[in-house]
């Protein structure tokens, strides 16, 4: 079927509805395609939008990136960029790549290839190709292999994207196990989209990647992570991590995850903890807040916690009068944690926000079982410190109990001690908390020099303060000589 003629001739659009969604993505092109295009054209060289912002223009998402695709090889491409843009950039010039920022543009131009990896390399083989279909050819899903030719305004979509998106179906250019094969990252991809798109993938995908999970092992855990964070922070990440757990992919990226299935057992009735850990993530993203919240979403270091918080379980069973436990699992659940964190390659502040909650998670139930003191309470603050408003929403989301009578009880409890927080938090500027005194008091009180025991006496004080809320400085002063008077002469 033929298009309009103000937006050239549309390849693979097989229906009115097709063809409307072209022609809607094309007058959403932004200006810059536009402009580049024209500026290729003059030099003599194709040029067309490729991938995830063809994919995106369609279906009415923003775009943020612009990849462009070209039959100019890097030299040449970079003159034309030099040219057009502000400045440019080569650091990806030895994969075909050339950057350039005009304005607030940025835009990344690219050379017609093919690459694949070898059985045992890391690094993608590169070569430069002559045509668009043989680039589009060689990328994940023909939902991201179609482009628009910024010099007639066309659609290429010779693997009928357009088409797999209409039906929100994840299907490969290629045969899926060629396509994993020569991209094993292709299958994080997968469920990345999966979670990003809210689209199911075709049987012939789950079983490529069933059958080639371990080829992921030679990508670098840099990329499994980026890949990983994707996923995290996507609209509906649950629908992802099962995929990747079904395929066996889960097992070289995110093996504590899967192991959570093998607790399921129905002869003790103790809860599945592989679906309380998925439910819990879903709980957990719905309490996220807004911008302008104290946890605006997506939050990734809630959503890893949730994901996480149970993976010291396996480890930590124990079968004991007829029932079963998992004492500690907390602690050693926080460890599990920071070590694959840490092989994943996050960065260590998400790595130590993440296995503190972990670690802090079962801290509430000790209020839910008996009323706690203040000093209980300014504890519990204190130890979360800035995690404290993400430590509370994990607690509540850690409650999937079909026990309404419990449910009900748990959110009562956690409901009085935010109240007792916010309370505590007005009377004594909680989030601020020191002793009455600094270091410099403490030394001028006892007459001693900086060292060691300046420390012990600031703890001290610290402890008084948080056992028994502030004491002013005469009260201070006094506590602190008890103190030392009460020292052994050998301390």
């Amino acid at each position: 079927m033929g298009a309009d003629q103000s937006f050239g001739p549309i390849q693979s659009a097989s229906s009115r509805a097709h063809q409307a969604l072209v022609e809607r993505a094309i007058r959403r092109l932004p200006a810059t395609a536009r402009s580049l295009g024209k500026v290729f054209a003059k030099a003599g060289h194709e040029l067309a939008l490729v991938g995830g912002p063809v994919r995106d223009l369609l279906i009415g998402r923003p775009i943020s990136d612009l990849d462009f695709a070209t039959s100019a090889r890097p030299d040449q491409t970079l003159a034309v960029l030099d040219a057009w843009g502000d400045s440019h950039w080569e650091v990806g010039k030895a994969f075909g790549t050339i950057g350039a920022r005009r304005g607030q543009d940025l835009v990344e131009v690219t050379t017609y290839r093919s690459e694949q990896y070898q059985p045992a390399s890391r690094k993608p083989v590169v070569e430069y190709g002559d045509s668009l279909a043989g680039d589009l050819s060689r990328r994940d899903f023909t939902v991201n292999a179609m482009a628009i030719q910024l010099d007639h305004l066309g659609l290429v979509d010779p693997f009928n994207g357009v088409g797999d998106l209409a039906a929100k179906v994840l299907d490969t250019p290629v045969s899926a196990e060629q396509s994993f094969d020569d991209d094993p990252l292709r299958m994080m991809r997968a469920a990345r989209f999966t979670a990003q798109l809210g689209f199911s993938v075709t049987e012939p995908v789950i079983r490529a990647m069933s059958a080639l999970a371990e080829r992921l092992s030679i990508v670098s855990a840099e990329r499994i992570q980026v890949e990983l964070v994707k996923l995290m922070v996507a609209g509906q990440p649950r629908e992802g991590l099962e995929l990747l757990v079904f395929t066996g992919v889960a097992n070289q990226v995110l093996p504590e995850l899967p192991a959570l299935k093998e607790l399921a057992d129905p002869l003790h009735r103790h809860k599945d903890v592989y679906e309380h850990s998925l439910t819990v993530l879903d709980q957990a993203i719905e309490l996220e807040t807004g911008p302008d919240g104290p946890v605006p979403g997506p939050d990734l270091v809630l959503r890893l916690a949730a994901l996480l918080h149970d993976i010291g379980k396996p480890a930590t069973r124990r079968f004991d009068g007829g029932g079963v436990s998992f004492h500690h699992h907390e602690v050693v659940g926080a460890k599990l944690a920071a070590k694959r964190l840490r092989a994943l390659r996050f960065d260590s502040a998400t790595t130590k926000d993440v296995t503190k909650l972990i670690e802090l998670h079962l801290r509430f139930h000790g209020y839910g079982q008996g009323g706690w003191t203040d000093s209980a309470v300014r504890r519990y603050v204190t130890d979360a410190g800035p995690l404290l408003d993400r430590l509370n929403r994990l607690t509540r989301a850690d409650c999937t109990t079909r026990n309404r009578r419990r449910a009900e009880a748990l959110a009562f409890a956690q409901d009085d001690l935010d109240a007792r927080i916010t309370e505590l938090k007005q009377r004594e500027e909680l989030a601020a908390i020191r002793p009455d005194l600094d270091g410099r008091e403490i030394m001028a009180v006892l007459g001693i020099e900086p060292g060691p025991v300046v420390g012990q006496a600031y703890q001290y004080l610290l402890d008084l303060r948080l056992s028994q809320g502030p004491l002013g400085q005469e009260a201070a002063r006094q506590a602190l000589q008890e103190w030392w008077g009460s020292r052994p002469a050998s301390a």
